[in-house]
């Protein structure tokens, strides 16, 4: 049995925690209860404070909304890095015109409109514009007609050889506590071995997200990996890729790992935590300030 540490006395060693969002602060109830005190301590601390996730879907100020509109004001858009952010500089760099088609919402697309490109559903490619397309982006699991439009992906890619790009890599998300639905980087995978072709992922555990945030925060200061804790609630994503970048990694039991399978998981995975918590609340109650 591995031991189930208290979450305070993790972040008091750090100077900055980075944070996934889905499973740790917030899960398919809403918030998690008494997460808001723990962005209480980490203000009256000083301590810094970033959500990385691979949440595509919206910009960092939609989701900065979602929050405040649940009574979390503390998560600001400057304090959200997310795989669409890496998503849009990729395209500001290396897809200079045409059309960048994509499977997701309208608020999606919104996100990695750039200069110079037009954004398009899959929907709305054709023979008549089908030669413009010059990307096409994996975003989010819903604002499409799966089968019609999954099958138009495939054929966009067996006429056009253009870079594909899986803004979200997680291949489920939990629904409840006992179901889970296919999220939008299993759906890329599917369609990647349909058409033999490899495509571009940006996201947890891949390490392009954690040096994102790095190089953001070293902009501004001097800070070492040592500094840093990152806390999710995946193995095979936040603590993978935590592990890989040399972070130390909280995992909690609020999400996709739960408590009565954290230690088969562990063993059968080889991804090992720093630590394991219950969740990622700081109790206030007699910190005296």
């Amino acid at each position: 049995m591995h031991r189930i540490e208290n979450f305070k006395s993790i972040i008091d060693k750090y100077d900055i925690i980075f944070f996934d969002a889905f499973g740790v602060i917030k899960t398919y109830q809403g918030l998690v209860p008494g997460i808001e005190k723990t962005f209480e301590y980490l203000e009256a601390k000083g301590k810094e404070y970033y959500i990385v996730t691979n949440d595509a879907s919206r910009s960092p100020a939609q989701l900065a909304e979602s929050y405040h509109r649940n009574g979390l004001t503390a998560i600001t858009p400057e304090r959200i890095v997310s795989s669409g952010m890496l998503t849009k500089e990729y395209l500001d760099l290396k897809v200079l015109d045409g059309i960048v088609a994509y499977l997701g919402t309208v608020d999606s697309a919104h996100y990695i409109e750039s200069t110079g490109l037009h954004t398009l559903p899959v929907s709305e490619i054709n023979n008549t514009n089908i030669d413009k397309v010059n990307a096409l982006i994996f975003l989010d699991d819903e604002g499409f007609h799966w089968q019609t439009e999954l099958n138009k992906a495939v054929n966009i890619l067996r006429r056009r050889t253009i870079p594909v790009i899986v803004a979200n890599t997680d291949r489920a998300y939990p629904l409840s506590i006992n179901e889970v639905s296919i999220a939008i980087g299993g759906i890329a995978s599917m369609i990647e071995s349909v058409v033999g072709k490899q495509f571009i992922r940006f996201g947890k555990p891949d390490s392009q997200m954690f040096m994102f945030a790095y190089d953001l925060i070293r902009e501004y200061r001097q800070i070492s990996k040592k500094q840093i804790v990152m806390v999710g609630d995946t193995l095979q994503t936040d603590i993978l890729g935590g592990n890989k970048f040399g972070l130390d990694t909280v995992l909690v039991l609020t999400g996709n790992t739960l408590a009565k399978d954290v230690d088969a998981r562990i063993t059968s995975t080889g991804i090992m935590p720093t630590y394991i918590c219950e969740n990622a609340v700081v109790n206030l109650g007699g910190l005296g300030f």
